[in-house]
């Protein structure tokens, strides 16, 4: 049999056949570009935007930069150089004297407080004050009803008039007994018997006048009076109700207002200075502030230091007496209490808003005598809420810089207004105010009719 071809002689003698291909085309206008130039493009908007961040965070950095302290007299013609001189309120260091005050929380506290109970029971039959009155000691406030002990009364004397006849007869069988003896017409056991009968009855008679005597005090508590001068609290009872002596809620409270204390704590640390000062009799003085320690509500002294200091917070308990005449402080009401503890006295004073401070030191802007400022370093002692103690660094008469104060440099030139005179600006602008009322001249005058 014939064998095939084999496969690589059919390829060696195959004839290569030309494809029939469309020939290449030239690129049309329309077809998008390749990739690479949308690539650069996209690089350069992100380089651009990285500029333009890292400019504004440098221009941020260069704006926020601490300007270099100027000093000496370079500082000085810098400041001059920068505008016309400076407007500043000023005020003169001076003598004089200062308080060291503790200040503690406190309550105010009445002295006395009473919870009026009834003594005997009955109905309530009349109720004699209304509801926030302020009564005196002795005034009435109510009454029970006192006939059913006006009737123990009754029959007490009753049983008083037949004892003490008893008794009246007794001993003038005693005395007749007496004069018997004497003649041996009677045994003695019979005048001691009878003896003994006179003190039995003297013994009724006695018993007798107590029962009356409780009764009529039954009746005296009948009526109920102001046991203290205060003012009375909300009716705890109305009247028709049965009132017992064994009410655990009573009839009403009253409350003594004037005086009046503030209890109020210190830190034990200082309680030695105010305890050695209280022990000698001095007269500390105390002043009630409200809450927010910026109105001054009383002022009166300390009474009293309590006896222990409490362990848990590490204070002590004080007592201040007020007169409260106008009813400035109420039962129950947060205070703030500052204890005068030391006066300090012939001390520089300055103004609290003319020191200044930093991280470092405590300073003061101080005038010269050619209108310009010069910084000086001070020390502070005790200060309050208008005043300050300089204990060096600046001495009496030195004229110190209140206001304005931000824009100030070693040398700049001042305009001084010194606090407590008038302000020339003001004064010149008064004229034109006046007339500017008249209508007739400015802007608007007080018809509001504008001027032309």
């Amino acid at each position: 049999m014939d064998q095939p071809p084999s496969a690589q002689a059919s390829v060696e003698h195959m004839t290569p056949i030309a494809p029939n291909l469309p020939a290449p085309q030239a690129p049309r206008k329309d077809r998008p570009p390749n990739a690479s130039p949308p690539r650069r493009k996209s690089r350069l908007w992100i380089w651009l935007l990285l500029l333009v961040v890292l400019a504004g965070a440098g221009y941020y950095v260069w704006s926020k930069r601490p300007a270099p302290p100027a000093t000496g007299k370079a500082g000085g013609q810098k400041g001059q150089a920068a505008g016309a001189a400076a407007p500043v309120d000023a005020a003169k260091a001076v003598k004089g004297n200062i308080g060291v005050y503790v200040t503690g929380l406190g309550a105010v506290t009445p002295i006395y407080t009473v919870t009026i109970h009834t003594r005997v029971n009955g109905e309530l039959m009349q109720v004699l004050y209304k509801e926030g009155d302020l009564v005196q000691k002795g005034d009435k406030l109510a009454e029970i009803d006192p006939r059913p002990y006006q009737a123990q009364l009754t029959q007490y004397e009753g049983q008083l008039i037949r004892d003490q006849a008893l008794l009246d007869n007794a001993r003038i069988d005693q005395a007749r007994y007496e004069t018997l003896i004497k003649q041996n017409a009677i045994p003695e056991q019979q005048l001691a018997t009878q003896i003994a009968l006179v003190k039995q009855d003297e013994g009724t008679v006695k018993n007798d006048q107590g029962l009356i005597d409780s009764v009529k005090v039954n009746l005296i508590y009948c009526t109920i009076t102001a046991p203290i001068t205060g003012r009375i609290g909300l009716r705890l009872v109305d009247p028709g109700n049965i009132v017992q002596t064994s009410d655990s809620t009573g009839l009403l409270v009253i409350t003594q207002l004037q005086p009046i204390s503030v209890i109020f704590t210190i830190a034990e640390d200082q309680l030695p200075a105010v305890y050695a000062k209280h022990n000698a009799g001095q007269k500390l003085p105390v002043d009630a502030f409200d809450r927010d320690m910026t109105k001054k509500l009383a002022s009166g002294a300390l009474t009293t230091i309590d006896n222990e200091i409490d362990q848990t917070t590490g204070t002590v308990k004080l007592r201040a007496t007020f007169d409260n005449s106008h009813d400035e402080l109420f039962p129950n009401q947060f205070v703030n209490a500052r204890l005068l503890q030391q006066e300090k006295t012939g001390v520089v004073l300055i103004p609290s808003a003319a020191v200044q401070r930093n991280s470092n030191s405590t300073y003061a802007y101080v005038v010269k005598p050619d209108s310009t400022v010069t910084v000086r370093q001070i020390k502070t002692g005790t200060s309050d809420d208008t005043n300050t103690e300089i204990t060096s660094g600046i001495n009496q008469g030195d004229v110190v810089v209140m206001t304005g104060v931000d824009k100030l440099v070693e040398g700049s030139k001042l305009t001084v207004h010194m606090e407590g005179t008038p302000d020339p600006s003001a004064a010149a602008a008064t004229p034109t105010a006046k007339t500017g009322k008249t209508g007739k001249t400015g802007k608007t005058g007080k018809t509001g009719k504008q001027s032309k």
